[in-house]
């Protein structure tokens, strides 16, 4: 399994409650929600910038990592 790291395509694997980064109005993030990671506090917590196709922000989260998906555009191999 890769590390999650900067800038990689995450996706969650739960729901989670939180504030419209603009509103304040409580939101819904579902399982499979798509974001990018923007900042790592450590391996195992990040945070996570949710926005909509055009690229406006509607939530910024702090997630630990067992709550997020690493998504891949490419083959991976595994190297056993």
């Amino acid at each position: 399994m890769n590390k999650i790291k900067d800038l990689d395509i995450v996706a969650l694997t739960e729901n989670r409650q939180t504030t419209h980064f603009e509103t304040g109005e409580t939101i819904t993030l579902y399982k499979g929600q798509v974001g990018t990671i923007v900042m790592e506090y450590d391996s195992e917590v990040f945070e996570v910038e949710f926005s909509n196709n055009d690229g406006t922000t509607y939530a910024m989260e702090t997630i630990p990592a067992n709550q997020l998906m690493l998504l891949h555009y490419e083959l991976v191999e595994v190297i056993a």
